[in-house]
């Protein structure tokens, strides 16, 4: 029973506290106000649409892609849980073009806040495949914090975690003492231990990439994905999977619990450097990653020694096992100069018609 497990609290108290206060307390408190965003979404999200339709399209975010009415409530929940807890000096979200500061004294903030309220938002109305993601910073000493203040590498976080919302409500975060998950009992309104000291696991046979985007991979991740496809016959000597679910948090999950090796790689669309924001999506994922004792990089280089030159910067992403990830990594290093002859995504490719 549920009743025999650790409650959030508990590990926040053992994990985090200290006498007298400090910086520790303050993040427990911020990480149990991040949680209950978490419930709270969560409960928006089951009652469907008792609530009104949340999947219907509202406006545009900064971004210029569709904004969700879903996607509105779950930033105002994060926005309330930031200013519940006392100690955040500003919050910058996906859907918002500015940093949020709180009306009273956001110069005493210890910590700020980059939170990306619902991923995958675009899956509601499927009700599967969406979470929300949150990386936490060391805010200014003294002033209300600027927007360069939250351009900060990845490796400056103090922590990051995420929601999955599904049959249960799953909530992941990385303390001090690792990576735990958590899963609420819906009974007790309660975040219990349910996976302490998570490892991602050495060995995978899955990858999650979209397949869609063929055309624009660099060289080394066609390489990649088309020795992953040849499977036990090709050069890996083995078979894989491939998985893809749309919202970065959902392979996040999977690869945490089951291993893999997740890829949204830089391809130059648009005259950007990848899909995925750094600040929102990147900072927290790599953090959890390698707290987990798996690898995050760009594809040259690890993910979280960048930093942003803005607050929705986008760029390019490949984590998972440590090995798969050096491997795709050393791959960059021998082919994105020369364009890698694939038997699958050449001119008569798997993805691409006969001339």
């Amino acid at each position: 029973m549920s009743t025999d497990r650790p409650t959030l609290a508990q590990v926040l108290e053992r994990e985090c506290r200290a006498p007298g206060g400090g910086e520790g307390a303050a993040l427990a408190t911020l990480v149990a106000e991040l949680a209950g965003a978490c419930r709270d979404v969560a409960g928006r999200v089951a009652a469907g649409a008792l609530h009104g339709d949340l999947a219907d399209k509202v406006g545009r975010n900064v971004q210029g892609e569709d904004q969700k009415r879903i996607d509105v409530v779950a930033n105002e929940i994060f926005l309330a849980a930031a200013e519940r807890a006392g100690v955040v000096a500003g919050v910058v979200s996906e859907e918002l073009e500015h940093p949020v500061l709180p009306p009273r004294r956001p110069a005493s903030g210890r910590f700020l806040l980059a939170v990306d309220p619902l991923d995958g938002s675009s899956n509601v109305e499927l009700q599967a495949g969406f979470g929300s993601l949150f990386s936490v910073m060391r805010a200014p000493d003294g002033r209300a914090p600027g927007v360069e203040d939250f351009l900060q590498p990845g490796s400056a976080q103090v922590c990051a975690g995420y929601a999955v919302y599904g049959v249960a409500t799953a909530f992941v975060v990385a303390l001090a003492g690792g990576v735990h998950g958590f899963t609420l009992d819906p009974r007790r309104g309660e975040f219990v231990l349910t996976r302490p000291a998570i490892e991602i696991p050495s060995a995978t046979a899955e990858f999650a990439v979209n397949a869609s985007n063929a055309r624009f991979w660099p060289p080394a991740v066609k390489r990649y994905v088309d020795e992953c496809l040849a499977g036990a016959t090709g050069p890996r000597g083995r078979d894989f999977n491939m998985r893809w679910h749309g919202c970065l948090v959902a392979e996040l999950h999977r690869v945490l619990l089951r291993g893999g090796i997740y890829l949204y790689p830089r391809d130059g669309r648009d005259g950007r450097s990848g899909r995925l924001r750094i600040l929102y999506e990147i900072h927290p994922t790599a953090f959890l990653v390698e707290r987990a004792g798996g690898a995050a990089s760009t594809g040259i280089g690890r993910a979280l020694d960048v930093a942003p030159a803005g607050l929705h910067e986008r760029g390019g992403l490949v984590f998972g096992s440590r090995e798969e990830v050096a491997r795709l990594e050393t791959y960059h290093v021998d082919h994105d100069q020369l364009e890698f002859d694939s038997p699958l995504f050449g001119a008569r490719g798997l993805f691409r018609s006969p001339v």
